[in-house]
């Protein structure tokens, strides 16, 4: 009965579900256009001279990836006090940066988010 449903123009949820979904992909022409915008942004971005230091008490790589795990408490106790920051300035620049983004990807549950549950 299944096959002669779908034969008929009707088809299952699942099956309808799998095949109608939008794709949110980029078209190939654009690509192009995305990285010249992507490539011309980043080439305005400087870091302040004064936000990184070689001092020995500076957060390195394992504070940044601290400060990123407690990203999302640190942030909402940020909208309540002025005392309380989620990134630390000065740091030591791009192993900080790099500890912190694995801190709120990773261990911040930011991949979480982006994860499907697998049909049964």
């Amino acid at each position: 009965m299944g096959a002669a449903r779908r034969l008929a123009g009707q088809c299952s949820s699942a099956v309808h579900r799998r095949y109608t979904r939008r794709s949110i992909a980029m078209p190939p022409r654009y690509i192009p256009s995305a990285a010249v915008l992507t490539l011309l942004l980043a080439a305005c971005a400087t870091q302040a001279p004064d936000a990184v230091s070689t001092a020995p008490d500076t957060p390195g790589f394992w504070w940044g990836l601290w400060h990123g795990f407690i990203f999302p408490w640190a942030w909402i106790g940020s909208l309540f006090s002025d005392n309380i920051a989620v990134y630390a300035v000065p740091n030591r620049g791009g192993w900080y940066d790099f500890g912190f983004f694995l801190g709120v990807t990773v261990l911040g549950g930011g991949s979480f988010f982006g994860s499907r549950r697998k049909a049964e």
